[in-house]
């Protein structure tokens, strides 16, 4: 695994501390070997085998191609990646199509091998200090959960392994059915989060609020249509003809009464802390709405060093020992700049926002933004939620200063992903397009670029090999928010559901809403969609609610051209200027890299045919 290669250096050094000039010193064992009995004698190699099961997670959802291009968020900029193999809908066993997007079945096994080990090994192990055992084996039982519901969240019901396999054992496991699966994760998040109690919090390791927040997710989901039987079939066509619904959904049971679990799940962490700055009455400014939601991104507001303000972040994937700096640059974690960034400033612009995100941003009065409005669709970017200038850059957006090799040519330190009079019968195309003279081939085909979780530090230069050191959310307490909220409405609970998704609106500085039924349940889908934006939750919801179709629903970019106003010399070099310039917005289709097309199929991902090799008793998922 790529970033577990540090736990070598681990028990490096805890073998050598203890390096003794006595007699017995030829009895010593090879430095490079340590037997199972010294790492679970030893507190420190113990903690060390536990660090390398947290590895696994990786850059979480930071690698250079992000899951968010997989629906209706984002556009990958680069052909050739695998991607389209998703969005076309060609995806089968035995083509994947891109496998760094999602986690594979082969690594989040291996994971769940190591985590099944210190399960299996912590509570006979001879080390004494009994707090620490604790939290390690709790640690471990959390991290098989996680590993457990990513697989399940991809792929339905699967084998459940619950002890490590040894040499000469049958690898022939069948899948359990959903419900098995929701169980026993259901379990071990109740394991991890009773011998987590009272223990310290520290960033990046798993916590009581992680276990208790991972329930929530993982009974929400269970909740959820796609996971209803009756409801699946008669929603989904690769569904309605699956032999083995078992599998993917309950085929029994209440649906109600698995909304009123998931609801006492996520208020039990609700009630258990408090997330940042969601104990407001009424909302903040347009302008602090802006920084709150980029404080949220940066890392809530311990980050900030405003612990007072409430945690955020859960679980989250840090820079700390816990894993190693990345060493494949610029892949992802500390690179998401310049994976992501504008290429004006020497990035790559790769996950770049589709303007059917762009859209469903409310305005500031809390109403939808229509194109048939003449004066929205002049100003399109005037008088939005502020969710979307911490999200999007856009056209005649501030930015960071440019390179030094760039700034004579862009010296306002804005966006440019137009085009632009010159005021001799031509046009200037912006630095930030792909006809730009700065690496054309990086610049945008949507003409938008993604600023969540680019760190707005002027000193942050984003094309360096250190650029940034900022978490990424796995888990985050407005998650939990979200599921509350989703499971009152769910039950007809409509006026707790607005109360709750009002706390996350007056942080971001939109008003409160007063919808009910059907209505509320569609403005908390786009509520979620805005506020989480880019963090993998979408992928996983829409799916969840059967709305598919909506993730493929094509790419539309966005055309913007200034023309001078009368009697009006031009900036040059040019620069934003509404008093100078008209400017002329056009949505457009755009089918440069993928031509998007759903298939139900897509609901679940294929086993691979390899894994089907190896074990003759996995049986395939629908439409494969």
């Amino acid at each position: 695994m790529k970033n577990s290669k540090f736990v070598i250096y681990l028990l490096f050094v805890a073998i050598m501390l203890p390096f003794s000039c006595g007699r017995d010193f030829l009895n010593t064992q090879p430095l490079d070997k340590i037997s199972s009995e010294a790492t679970w004698g030893d507190g420190a190699l113990s903690e060390a085998f536990v660090f390398n099961v947290y590895s696994f997670l990786g850059y979480g959802g930071f690698e250079e191609e992000a899951l968010a291009a997989f629906t209706d968020e984002a556009m990958f900029t680069h052909a050739g990646r695998g991607l389209e193999v998703v969005t076309e809908a060609t995806l089968s066993p035995s083509n994947l199509g891109n496998t760094r997007v999602t986690q594979q079945w082969g690594e989040l096994y291996l994971a769940i091998r190591q985590a099944n080990t210190a399960i299996e090994r912590l509570p006979s192990a001879t080390f004494t200090d009994q707090d620490l055992k604790d939290r390690l084996l709790g640690e471990a039982y959390f991290l098989r959960a996680y590993y457990y519901s990513q697989l399940v969240r991809y792929y339905g019901g699967v084998p459940l392994i619950a002890a490590p396999f040894g040499l000469d054992e049958d690898y022939s496991t069948p899948r359990n059915t959903y419900e098995e699966c929701v169980n026993f994760m259901v379990s071990d998040c109740d394991q991890a989060a009773s011998l987590l109690e009272g223990k310290s919090l520290t960033r990046g390791r798993a916590s009581r609020f992680s276990a208790m927040a991972l329930k929530s997710r993982i009974l929400t989901a269970a909740a959820s249509d796609l996971h209803d039987g009756p409801t699946a079939q008669a929603n989904s066509t690769a569904h309605a003809s699956y032999g083995n619904l078992e599998l993917v959904a309950y085929t029994s049971g209440d649906q109600n009464a698995r909304w009123q679990a998931a609801k006492a799940a996520s208020k039990a962490l609700l009630d258990a802390t408090t997330g940042y700055k969601l104990d407001l009455t009424a909302p903040v400014s347009h302008e602090e709405g802006i920084q709150n939601s980029i404080s949220v991104a940066m890392g809530g507001g311990s980050a900030a060093g405003d612990a007072a303000a409430g945690q955020e972040l859960i679980f989250e994937r840090t820079h700390t020992a816990l894993f190693t700096r990345e060493n494949n640059w610029p892949l992802g974690g500390i690179h998401w700049g310049i994976n992501n960034g504008p290429n004006g400033y020497h990035n790559w612009a790769g996950n770049t926002p589709i303007q059917q995100l762009v859209d469903d941003y409310e305005m500031m009065d809390g109403s939808r933004f229509d194109w048939n409005n003449s004066d929205q669709a002049a100003a399109p970017y005037d008088n939005r939620d502020p969710r979307f200038y911490s999200t999007v850059m856009y056209d005649g957006a501030d930015w960071k200063p440019r390179p030094s090799d760039v700034a004579g040519l862009e010296p306002a330190n804005q966006i440019q992903t137009g085009i632009y009079d010159d005021g001799a019968g031509g046009f200037i195309n912006g630095i930030d397009t792909r006809q730009s003279p700065i690496e054309d081939w990086n610049g945008s085909r949507t003409h938008y670029y993604v600023r969540k979780y680019i760190d707005p530090d002027p000193a942050v230069v984003d094309n360096q090999s250190n650029a940034q050191v900022v978490p990424w959310p796995f888990i985050r307490y407005t998650e939990i928010v979200f599921n509350y909220a989703e499971a009152l409405i769910e039950l007809g609970e409509d006026a707790e559901a607005r109360d709750w998704l009002n706390k996350v609106r007056f942080r971001a500085g939109m008003p409160a809403i007063d919808d009910s039924g059907d209505a509320l349940k569609e403005r908390y889908r786009n509520e979620k969609r805005i506020e989480m934006a880019y963090e993998e939750q979408r992928y996983f919801d829409a799916r969840r609610w059967l709305i598919g179709p909506e993730l493929h629903r094509g790419i539309k970019s966005i055309d913007v051209i200034a023309t001078l106003k009368p009697g009006a010399s031009p900036h040059v070099p040019y620069r934003y200027d509404k008093d100078v310039y008209n400017y002329e917005y056009k949505s457009v289709d755009n089918t440069e890299n993928e031509v998007r097309k759903w298939d139900d199929k897509l609901y679940f991902r294929p086993i691979s045919r390899d894994e089907i090799n190896k074990n003759a008793s996995l049986v395939q998922n629908p439409g494969y």
